[in-house]
């Protein structure tokens, strides 16, 4: 007797499990801006607007979540004059993690429906994300605020591009599935001296991305303890707004997806090159000058006046510059001091040399990693004086070159003596 069998299917495209699989990531990423703002609107907050009118400024807040900068129009103060134009762009890092998150599992999805074709899964799934994104920018457009439709078409495939991307190669295990490309045949095909440039070079660069994570990790720490401390302000700032349960919510999810963007603005400030909040403002481990700001609670934990032991900070980057340098020791990949060996016998100058190279290289790593994370978290709200918000990207890179620099070597030197073979007997 013959059993029935399960009627054969045909397997979905790879392209369409991508476009299902950003597209649900592009809904669920849109429901974390939709119920907050449906929530104010319910309780009133937002009493003076339709139900349209809510649902573009939702759309709004998706694309301001992915980075879309957004072009403000004002009415013109004076009767007669054009209407003043700002540009309102910031990057809430807690809340870009969502999309991203969302796009990493669906990566890790794609690679492992897929064999040798993972492209067309990873291209299916971007270009819908490009089209939701300029599908958002269209239907959210008012006449008081707008984005540009190229700009959210580019923007928001960005953060889902850099998660796809890491899911599917954390699934797939090796970078020949992802880009189509075998790294590790083709390195296998160099010199022996182009592998220990390479290795000493990615060494550096992990070596400064490392400075970078810790200078990081330590201002997070350090702006934890001072929002602890000054928690009596800014409950007092949350008490005297009295937005209900639903606006503090909001209040409270907002500044949540800007605390990593606080974090890194804290990290300037640890290196001395300071943070603004408004033109003209500066705040530093030696004094602040701050004018008048918005009422945002956590803005209550904001240092004021000369700070008698501020300089003490200056101490987190060279911490960050000494472990990076150690790391470096431990690795055992410093072939340019090697290279000096069999060029001189001179130890003390080659050591000398091979290490103040390392801190100069590590240091200039460290510094463009400073710049571009400066960067990515400045903010601007494109109105009045609140246009600069957050680190000057070049004073911060220089710093922070300089600092990483000067505890690489004390890392390094470090590095030496602890770590030395113990002797046989």
């Amino acid at each position: 007797m013959k059993l029935p069998t399960k009627p054969h299917t045909l397997p979905m495209p790879l392209w369409l499990q991508g476009v299902l699989e950003l597209g649900q990531a592009a809904l669920i990423s849109a429901l974390v801006v939709i119920v907050p703002v449906a929530a104010v609107w319910l309780s009133g907050g937002l009493a003076d607007r339709t139900i349209d009118s809510v649902a573009r400024l939702a759309g709004q807040g998706w694309l301001v979540m992915h980075g879309v900068p957004l072009v403000l129009r004002f009415p013109p103060v004076v009767a007669g004059e054009d209407a003043v134009t700002g540009l309102l762009h910031a990057i809430p890092l807690g809340l870009v993690l969502v999309p991203l998150l969302l796009a990493w599992r669906a990566g890790r999805r794609l690679a492992r429906a897929s064999s040798d074709q993972l492209w067309q899964g990873l291209l299916g799934a971007l270009l819908t994300y490009a089209a939701a994104g300029m599908g958002v920018a269209y239907l959210s457009s008012t006449p008081e605020a707008s984005a540009s439709l190229l700009a959210g078409a580019l923007i928001p495939p960005v953060s889902a591009g850099v998660g796809l991307i890491a899911g599917a190669h954390h699934r797939a295990g090796t970078w020949s599935r992802v880009v189509g490309v075998d790294l590790a045949t083709a390195v296998g095909r160099a010199s022996q001296h182009s592998r220990w440039a390479g290795s000493y070079a990615w060494s550096v660069l992990r070596s400064g991305a490392l400075a970078v994570l810790v200078a990081a990790g330590l201002s997070a720490a350090l702006l934890a303890v001072t929002i602890g401390l000054n928690w009596a302000g800014i409950a007092a700032i949350y008490e005297r707004l009295d937005g209900g349960v639903a606006g503090a919510s909001v209040l409270t999810l907002l500044q949540l997806g800007f605390l990593p963007n606080l974090a890194l603005w804290t990290m300037s400030w640890t290196t001395g090159a300071g943070f603004a909040l408004g033109t003209g403002s500066s705040l530093t481990p030696l004094a602040s000058t701050v004018g008048p700001l918005p009422a945002i609670p956590v803005l209550g934990a904001l240092p004021a006046g000369t700070l008698h032991y501020g300089y003490a900070a200056l101490a987190v980057p060279v911490l960050a510059g000494a472990l990076a340098g150690w790391w470096f020791f431990r690795e055992g990949e410093n072939h340019l001091d090697e290279w000096l060996v069999l060029k001189s016998r001179q130890r003390w100058l080659t050591a000398t040399a091979s290490t103040l190279a390392l801190a100069v290289f590590i240091g200039i790593t460290a510094g463009l990693g400073g710049a571009l994370v400066a960067l990515v978290s400045r903010a601007s709200l494109g109105l009045g004086r609140f246009t600069e918000l957050g680190p000057d990207p070049l004073l911060l890179g220089a710093w922070l070159a300089l600092e990483v620099a000067v505890g690489a070597v004390l890392g390094h030197a470090v590095g030496s003596l602890l770590e030395r073979q113990p002797r046989r007997r």
